[in-house]
């Protein structure tokens, strides 16, 4: 998934070298979206496997 947030984030800055705003904006938020569920995905593995121990 985070490769999915990275990818994103790559799109959105090509689009806006180009000067394509809407497409810029858009990857820009799917890259925001993907990256915090990756990171409350991550947080929660982290905490689960901590008190499996």
């Amino acid at each position: 998934m985070l490769k999915l947030a990275v990818l994103f984030l790559v799109i959105a800055l090509i689009a806006a070298l180009f000067g394509f705003g809407g497409l810029a904006g858009t990857a820009t938020n799917i890259a925001q979206i993907l990256f915090f569920v990756f990171l409350v995905i991550f947080l929660g593995s982290l905490v689960l496997g901590l008190v499996r121990r």
